[in-house]
């Protein structure tokens, strides 16, 4: 049987641990299995063996194969709906709640890498780059929403001082955080299931859960083995498949796409990016990029609904960067992949209890670096008793997709068509 591989991208095969781990033989017993060696799981993991669990990780892959290894590598806060989203559909009392946390995902990597000596390149500032004045007054708002939520690491900047943190000609402004950042994402999964080792957990790669029996000791199947435990943490997010019907039914998995060019030469870097920042456009249908360590540009974006792959995704990213970067022409693209994200109706993140001892945390809708750190310790504190606040997250409406499972892709491609349609005539 072949071992599963990475998907082809850069940091695949710039990650620093290609070793395979053990799949699963034999039937063991744990305090915690969770299901998903991503950052939702590995977090999880982490928080949990820090309290004294014993903590089992299967993946059906390998660790970060999923999103969590593929995606852009940048500390983004708060939520893919923003805190006043949130206050005007749920109120002010879930929004403020909400808000406390919008922020404390970036503060959990920052403490991983640190404490557990995680080699993943991590960087300071994230920009929002605006890509017309209506963006950037919405910029404004978010600086304002941002600082009255106690996050005040903010700078607004204007058409001409954006244009010292990137070499575009497109951009109306932005907002610096300076709190963001960026990393080599598979390196810091790699290094967060490390840590896991690290306490006593254990990690078995390819071992795909195919059957759970739910009960007071809850035992979790895969094709060669079983886990009996006391609890399950649920991390599959788009890569879970069909193994829990109802989480299936209350998202879509969607594919971004990413490219990573040949390493540049150093003036070429500080003229795109001269302060190393990482930078996302504020589209429904977003560009984002940034440098890798050694000085490849890393561009991404583009949406496709139902984890479609596409067939040439070159052709779907280079015409974005040469219209930010048109001095890039002719440049080598060394690397291209795709990954999926799971999107929710409302844009949310899901967290839930599948059975008294069976907890789930699901679609960060294109905003999970920092909300699946953050998901982690959330799901640690419920299962040791606390669940203030998982109850505002679980609290939040799950609403399924309209058209069920053979129309919400057209509907949802529909919707994006119209959001990205407003971005282009700037209303």
């Amino acid at each position: 049987m072949t071992a599963p591989e990475h998907t082809t991208s850069y940091y695949a095969d710039s990650a620093n641990d290609k070793n395979l781990r053990p799949s699963l033989n034999g039937n063991i017993t744990s305090d915690i299995c969770v299901i998903g060696a991503g950052f939702t799981g590995l977090s999880s993991a982490i928080h949990l063996a820090e309290k004294g669990f014993n903590v089992t990780v299967l993946e059906a892959k390998r660790v970060g194969f999923g999103a969590s290894g593929r995606n852009g590598g940048q500390i983004v806060h708060s939520y893919s709906r923003d805190i006043d989203f949130i206050e005007k559909h749920y109120g002010k009392e879930v929004g403020t709640e909400m808000g406390k946390m919008a922020f404390e995902g970036g503060r959990i990597i920052r403490r991983f890498a640190e404490q557990y000596n995680i080699d993943c390149h991590l960087k300071d500032g994230g920009i929002f780059a605006a890509c017309n004045e209506k963006q950037l007054r919405e910029l404004e708002g978010k600086k304002a929403l941002w600082e009255a939520h106690g996050h005040k690491d903010l700078e607004l900047l204007s058409a001409s001082s954006i244009k010292d943190h990137i070499g575009s000609e497109i951009y109306a402004g932005g907002l610096l955080d300076k709190s963001g950042g960026h990393f080599h994402p598979l390196n810091l999964a790699l290094g967060e299931a490390a840590a896991v080792e690290s306490m006593g957990g254990q990690i078995f790669e390819d071992s795909e859960v195919i059957r759970i029996e739910e009960g007071d000791k809850p035992v979790v199947y895969t094709a060669n083995g079983s886990v009996t435990c006391d609890f399950i943490v649920v991390a599959g997010n788009a890569y879970l498949g069909g193994l829990i019907p109802k989480l299936q039914s209350k998202a879509i998995p969607c594919g971004t796409q990413v490219i990573a060019t040949e390493v540049l030469t150093e003036a070429q870097q500080k003229q795109l990016l001269p302060k190393d920042n990482c930078v996302e456009d504020c589209n429904y249908l977003l560009d984002y990029y940034r440098l890798s360590n050694e000085g490849r540009l890393i561009y991404g974006g583009g949406v496709t609904y139902g984890a479609r792959e596409p067939s040439k995704i070159e052709s779907m990213i280079v015409p974005n960067m040469l219209k930010t970067f048109p001095q890039l022409k002719g440049t080598k693209v060394d690397f291209a992949w795709t990954g999926n994200f799971l999107l929710t109706l409302m844009r949310l993140p899901q967290f839930g209890r599948i059975s008294k001892n069976m907890y789930y945390a699901q679609g960060y809708s294109g905003h999970g670096l920092t909300c699946t750190h953050l998901a982690g310790k959330i799901m640690s504190e419920v299962i040791t008793g606390d669940s203030q606040r998982y109850d505002v997250f679980a609290g939040l409406p799950q609403y399924p997709f309209p058209g069920g499972r053979m129309f919400r892709v057209p509907f949802t491609a529909m919707g994006a068509f119209y959001y990205n349609l407003r971005d282009k005539m700037g209303f």
